[in-house]
């Protein structure tokens, strides 16, 4: 008997808000990190729960696997710390005691023939301060000088909202956007940063900007609040030993252990209202009825389920863009690198300017910036390169072999690499980073807005609120609670309270 009925029988409860009869049952389709938060929150609310993974895995683009032997991540590796749902998710799933913070946070970037340390003081590459910056070399003398502009320009408007690359460039200029905003903000989005929205992608900064006229000012505020938070004294970031890929896993076995039936290989190919909730029919012909669904699904096949239901949010999510990309994991014997790779000071990888015209867009020393990575073997070496980003994805037609070739070439410019890996893997992520531009905000709006006039449906996932790990978590909380919320009305209705 799974726990729900247990509860049911046990305590009286019958789900959300529900008294005697069967709990709820609640689809969620899409078994990534949001379709399993999403399913984690709704089972701890006494909810029956079924989640329908079209892939051979769940787990999304949090991927744990192994090279040479050893556990990494092939897919995101990190989460923001100073957010709490990614942590708090953590915690629940009982992974607090394997979070560990990076052993080392110090990058670089690869920029104008060198490594050049990145400067402090910023905002996702925006400066606050100029003499770091004018320190780190990043820029030319030409480039510094206008930035330094910045304090006598008039205010620039942002109106509803603007690209983070053209405010940028107006205030500052491009080599600020090229060399410092690009590399940040493209290492998150894999976009380009004249077309992501400043609103959606760095909110806070989109707030500041239009109340104070200097763009240096805006940075420091953001940074005196950012000092003076509770959350200052902690990591920025954390991983998990063995790998953030363990949370995933994790959380659909606490899923299991509350009731849920976790099911991969099963696309959903239609979506149909019932009298009662909602039916789902999988593309082998099974049919699940529900009362009701959280899609968790990037935008193409959402728009397909919901193209009959709710065609306005439909063709908005098919504006949608994605970016591919691939990441190379390698493994060397240590005793074989450089000691840019294995020195003191070596720190945990460096970040390339697409402007620089390089194959790769950044590295990370995985050895140098987990603990947990070297812990069992301390002969190998593991890092990894990351290639394509939105509207540069030529290389990724490229094979496997050869983006090994290329990462290659290019550490070797970088950081004197003549090794060759004993082990390597090349995961491809296609149409795996969705893009956010200018209005961004405004049609997540729209498509929340015509989907929830459909009573006991709701959608989350990386394409709404944000890219990053607690932002997805906390767009599938959000879902949750509002399926939760419609149930418990739902059946005061039905009991005429």
């Amino acid at each position: 008997m799974q726990e729900a009925d247990v509860r049911a029988e046990t305590t009286g409860r019958t789900g959300p808000g529900g008294e005697g009869g069967p709990a709820r049952r609640v689809l969620v389709i899409g078994g990534g990190i949001a379709g399993l938060a999403a399913a984690h929150r709704l089972l701890a609310a006494g909810a029956r729960v079924t989640v329908l993974e079209a892939s051979g895995r769940l787990g999304g683009k949090l991927y744990a696997g192994e090279l040479a032997g050893r556990p990494v991540d092939l897919g995101a590796e990190s989460m923001l710390a100073r957010r709490p749902e990614a942590v708090a998710l953590a915690r629940e799933v009982g992974l607090g005691d394997a979070l560990q913070p990076p052993a080392t946070a110090t990058a670089t970037l690869w920029t104008r023939g060198a490594l050049r340390r990145m400067p402090a003081g910023h905002v996702m590459g925006v400066p606050g301060d100029l003499a770091p910056l004018a320190a780190s070399g990043v820029l030319t003398d030409a480039g510094l000088r206008r930035t330094a502009e910045d304090a006598e320009l008039p205010a620039t408007e942002v109106g509803e909202d603007v690209a983070v690359g053209a405010y940028v460039a107006a205030r500052l200029g491009r080599e600020v956007v090229d060399r410092l905003v690009e590399p940040l903000l493209g290492g998150v989005y894999a976009g380009d940063a004249y077309r992501i929205s400043m609103r959606a992608a760095v909110p806070k900064l989109f707030e500041a900007v239009r109340t104070h006229r200097s763009l240096g000012e805006s940075v420091r505020e953001i940074q005196r609040a950012a000092a003076a938070s509770p959350q200052a004294a902690g990591p920025v970031f954390q991983g998990i030993d063995g790998g953030i890929g363990r949370l995933p896993q994790a959380v659909a076995d606490a899923c299991r252990a509350a009731g849920a039936d976790l099911r991969t290989g099963t696309a959903v190919s239609e979506l149909l209202r019932t009298p009662g909730g909602w039916r789902a029919v999988t593309a082998s012909g099974e049919v699940l009825d529900a009362d009701a669904v959280v899609l968790a699904t990037p935008a193409g096949p959402a728009a397909a389920l919901l193209g009959s239901h709710a065609p306005a949010a439909a063709a908005e999510l098919r504006t949608v863009e994605y970016a591919s990309m691939a990441l190379v994991t390698m493994a060397f014997r240590r005793s074989e690198l450089p000691a840019a790779l294995t020195g003191p000071g070596a720190g945990s990888g460096f970040l390339v300017p697409p402007v620089d015209g390089r194959t790769i867009k950044a590295s990370t020393f995985s050895s140098n910036k987990w603990g947990w990575v070297d812990r069992d073997d301390s002969e190998l070496f593991l890092l990894r390169t990351s290639v394509g980003r939105h509207r540069d994805e030529a290389d990724l037609s490229r094979p496997d072999a050869e983006l090994v070739g290329a990462s290659l070439a290019d550490l070797g410019e970088a950081v004197g690499l003549a090794a060759r890996p004993v082990a390597s893997t090349v995961t491809r992520w296609d149409g795996g980073l969705p893009q956010y531009p200018v209005g961004h905000l405004a049609a997540v709006a729209r498509i929340r807005s015509a989907v929830s006039a459909l009573p006991g449906l709701a959608v989350c996932g990386a394409l709404y609120d944000g890219v990053g790990i607690p932002a997805v978590i906390g767009s599938a909380r959000t879902a949750a609670d509002a399926i939760l919320g419609t149930l418990a009305k739902s059946t005061d209705s039905d009991t005429g309270q």
